[in-house]
């Protein structure tokens, strides 16, 4: 049994058809499934059911999934160890946040980083994906929600408020009711994110116009006379053109966790871009 093998079955189970599969491991589907061939015929078994869905996992496969996930975990753990052994301020540090933090806020404490520290770089992944720590898709995490992967150690970086922000000339909306006025909010994966709940709550009867996951979005639509946001101060403060609106009682704030894996705690270059961020703070 080849361990290469076992992370495109993997990678088959958990994306369900070899196109999806290949593009997750940067492979062609003519290896995809030259390499799965291999591997079942490798232990005797089929371990997928061809569809015309895709692929579905059989008994043997179930069974099989179980240990191939000890095996990852016990490969990336190595992996971790490994890195966390790393003294010298050099090599690849991905740092993981959602978009508007990422760009207004990291983005220049690590471009200070690395102008100070030729040979270290930063990946700074920001979207609305929860990357894995103890996958290793990212080896540091900014988050609005806690940690509750096994092996990370969290901690709270600061507490984000947030306001009712819109233009200059925009009527104040009325409390309880907002009835004539605009909103921008989050679209309905993140409708029970607490600021959203709090739009629906305080302008019953406000009319939706625009809706983002992300918070640059928002805000550049109010900018353009879409109407109302409810954005984290940190970012709205900054950008020209908006104006706060006070709201008794104002939007509910969040609080940002950052985290790290247990294994990696020895990693010079992630405690020296960690205590950059929180010197900043």
């Amino acid at each position: 049994m080849d361990w290469s093998d076992v992370k495109i079955f993997l990678a088959i189970a958990r994306h369900g058809t070899l196109g999806a599969a290949a593009r997750a491991a940067g492979q062609s589907q003519p290896t995809m499934g030259r390499r799965l061939r291999a591997l079942e015929a490798a232990v005797g078994h089929s371990l997928f059911q061809r569809t015309s869905d895709g692929f579905v996992l059989t008994d043997e496969g179930t069974a099989a999934l179980l240990h191939a996930e000890r095996m990852e975990e016990e490969a990336l753990s190595f992996e971790r160890e490994l890195a966390g052994q790393g003294g010298h301020l050099a090599g690849v540090l991905r740092v993981a946040s959602s978009d508007w933090f990422g760009v207004h806020v990291l983005t220049p404490i690590l471009a200070g980083l690395t102008a100070s520290h030729p040979h270290l770089t930063i990946e700074l992944l920001t979207d609305a994906r929860i990357y894995s720590l103890a996958r290793r898709e990212a080896d540091l995490a900014f988050r609005i929600t806690p940690f509750d992967e096994s092996g990370v150690i969290r901690r709270k970086l600061t507490h984000l408020d947030y306001g009712l922000y819109g233009t200059a000339g925009t009527a104040s909306p009325e409390p309880g009711s907002g009835r004539g006025t605009q909103l921008v909010t989050m679209d309905h994966g993140f409708a029970t994110f607490p600021d959203a709940a709090w739009m629906r709550e305080t302008f019953p009867h406000a009319a939706v116009a625009f809706r983002s996951n992300s918070r640059e979005a928002q805000a550049g639509a109010v900018l353009a006379g879409a109407g109302l946001a409810v954005l984290p101060r940190l970012l709205a403060d900054r950008l020209p053109g908006l104006v706060l609106f006070e709201i008794d009682p104002p939007p509910p704030g969040r609080d940002v966790w950052v985290g790290y894996h247990r294994d990696l705690r020895r990693l010079r270059r992630l405690r020296v871009v960690l205590e950059a961020v929180l010197d900043a703070f």
